[in-house]
């Protein structure tokens, strides 16, 4: 068992003063069996009014308005969370892909279905190396997280939330939402249920990837055992320092924040993850998040209106 305190601070920065900022916010931490929160609080610049409702996957969602004029929002999210898993590892359980056939209700069929890629031959090919011919869902799912862990190289800077699985299959290379996404694919190939996890990893000093920070990976489904984590970042199932957020079929599903704005403006995204134990340790970690890139037209219109302040400032 462990408890951490975990603040979680979204930074959203604009060279110019932009309006009618409408978001949308996952950042609610996951009541389950094994994981119960003790606190939480929730402070956004201007103190809007949240309204909080449930979404498909049964994760709390929070959506706000902020009307006025501002260049700057922050989202800051505080959370004190006990953490319990009582395996390390499942249980022996020798449930098939067949077994399977009679348990998909509607929810864990939609579960089911994988991307429409275009490397899905390459996806074939490593299941087909794996050989998983009735053998046990968790054994197959064991295999494709190793599989990921000893064949993709974790490295940060070099992929964003848009980076797709067909382009990480070329590169092999990425970061925790990037190897969640290629297991969802492998799994879902295999007709194994499977959901992504947006989370946290809090250090325990073992150098595991991607301590401290937001953090990814992806749950099965068996009969027997409800939904079992894997974590294709570290090639372990998860443990007493995994904290959930949300679930859903994607990063899509769980994104943390996302939202849109009136105004011409370049935004920046800080996100700082500040995680602190009973015994005083304490760990932080601040990440510039890299976004998708505007499109040209827009690019042309801020670049204008960058030089047009440059010259009047030139002739003051």
């Amino acid at each position: 068992m462990a408890i951490f305190k975990i603040v979680h601070i979204t930074k959203y920065q604009y060279n110019w003063s932009i309006k009618e900022s409408i978001n949308e916010i996952r950042l609610f931490p996951h009541h389950f069996d094994n994981q119960d929160v003790l606190q939480y609080q929730l402070l956004i610049t201007n103190n809007p009014e949240v309204e909080i409702s449930q979404d498909y996957f049964g994760n709390r969602v929070g959506n706000f308005n902020t009307l006025e004029a501002h260049t700057e929002m922050t989202i800051e999210s505080r959370m004190l969370v006990r953490v319990n898993h009582s395996l390390k590892i499942p249980e022996i359980d020798y449930t098939t892909v067949k077994d399977l056939v009679k348990e998909k209700s509607i929810p864990l069929l939609r579960l089911c279905y994988p991307e429409t890629i275009k490397k899905q031959n390459e996806i074939n090919t490593i299941l087909d190396e794996i050989n998983c011919i009735d053998k046990p869902i968790i054994e197959i799912a064991q295999q494709c997280n190793q599989y990921i862990f000893t064949n993709f190289t974790y490295t940060k800077g070099i992929t964003n939330i848009e980076t797709t699985v067909d382009e990480i299959l070329e590169i092999r290379k990425g970061v925790c939402q990037d190897f969640a996404h290629v297991l969802l694919q492998l799994l879902r190939t295999a007709g194994i249920p499977s959901r992504y996890v947006s989370g946290y990893i809090c250090p325990n000093e073992s150098g595991l990837r991607g301590e401290g920070a937001t953090h990814a990976w992806v749950e099965i489904y068996t009969p027997k055992q409800g939904w079992l984590g894997l974590d294709p970042t570290n090639n372990i199932w998860t443990m007493d320092n995994h904290v959930k957020l949300s679930v859903g079929r994607n990063f899509y599903d769980c994104t943390p924040v996302k939202g849109t704005f009136k105004g011409l403006s370049r935004q920046t995204l800080s996100v700082c993850v500040s995680i602190g134990y009973e015994d005083g340790r304490h760990f932080e970690d601040i990440n510039d998040v890299q976004l998708e890139e505007v499109s040209i037209e827009l690019q042309e219109q801020l670049d204008y209106i960058e030089l047009l302040q440059q010259q009047r400032q030139q002739q003051q």
